[in-house]
């Protein structure tokens, strides 16, 4: 009988999830000296509430504040295997790339427990604080988390989602000349604000592209991510195309890089900045319209008190 308790408990106590690459990923315990390999995971964690139990993360990882005071292994272009093994982790949680793909399949290598992410859509930034809880014994706080974020997405739908498209184009770097696909999450937040990526058809998940391309698609509005949150001075190079609808229309506009281009629940503050760029694009076409005056109110109700992190 007692061994059956012991073991009884011991079932109890061990945490099995699956990551987004369909690895388990199995721990005798609850997670409690964890490094993390990218910037958003980063952020969920602390979202989790299982911030006290990371030991290390990459380079960028600065939000929240605490989190620039973690031991660094490395960035996102080369990880620091020795200085991540010395941390002694029992959990790696990784956003595989080219710069640290390899690392990653080394660290598992090594028969540490590594957590791969790959979130592709919004509701995946809530089930990853999810499961982020179960392997690291926050699961109450890490479901609080995930119901904010869901109830703060619904309300930017139902104030925004059937609003008239907007055609856009979201510019994340300039030489070279990149964008994101359908398939990326910021085309999700664009129809979540009812707007359209005119680039959602191509291959990838963020494509390198020419400028004939943006050329042809055409933008009624053109939104651009710059290395350090000021306006990409890039940016107003597209005013050289003066046919071009969002030159021709002043629809030119920059979002900090991190609102957007992180996984976290912060991405809903940068949803709800572009849904207001967006309202402002639909304001050109209709000037001193009644009926958008009247929506843009109705929108300020709706949204307030809605929930938020």
């Amino acid at each position: 009988m007692l061994l059956a308790l012991v073991l009884c408990a011991s079932a109890h106590a061990q945490v099995r999830v699956t990551d987004d690459y369909g690895h388990e990923v199995r721990l005798a315990a609850s997670a409690q000296r964890v490094v993390s390999l990218a910037p958003h995971l980063t952020e969920l964690m602390y979202a989790a509430g299982a911030g006290a139990k990371l030991v290390g993360a990459l380079e960028y990882s600065d939000y929240p504040p605490e989190a620039k005071a973690l031991p660094r292994v490395g960035s996102e272009v080369a990880v620091d295997l020795e200085a991540l093994v010395a941390l002694a982790p029992d959990l790696v949680i990784a956003w595989p790339n080219a710069g640290s793909a390899r690392a990653v399949e080394r660290i598992a290598a090594l028969g540490i427990p590594v957590f791969r992410s790959e979130p592709r859509e919004l509701e995946d930034i809530a089930r990853t604080m999810e499961t982020l809880g179960r392997l690291a014994g926050t699961e109450a706080t890490a479901r609080a988390a995930a119901r904010r974020f869901r109830a703060h997405a619904a309300a930017i739908e139902r104030a925004y989602g059937k609003r008239p498209r907007v055609r856009v184009f979201y510019q994340v770097w300039d030489r070279p000349l990149v964008t994101v696909s359908g398939a990326h999450v910021i085309s999700k937040v664009m129809r979540l604000c009812g707007g359209e990526n005119v680039l959602a058809g191509l291959p990838g998940i963020a494509p390198e592209i020419d400028r004939e391309t943006v050329l042809r698609a055409d933008p009624e509005v053109i939104v651009a991510s710059g290395p350090d949150g000021t306006r990409p001075p890039w940016l107003d190079e597209w005013k050289a195309f003066p046919g071009l609808a969002a030159v021709r229309h002043g629809n030119l506009y920059a979002i900090r890089p991190e609102l957007l281009q992180r996984h976290t629940p912060r991405l809903l503050d940068g949803a709800e900045e572009l849904c207001r760029i967006l309202e402002d694009v639909r304001r050109k076409r209709v000037p001193n319209s009644s009926a958008l005056r009247s929506h843009v109110a109705g929108v300020r109700a709706a949204t307030e008190g809605s929930p938020r992190l």
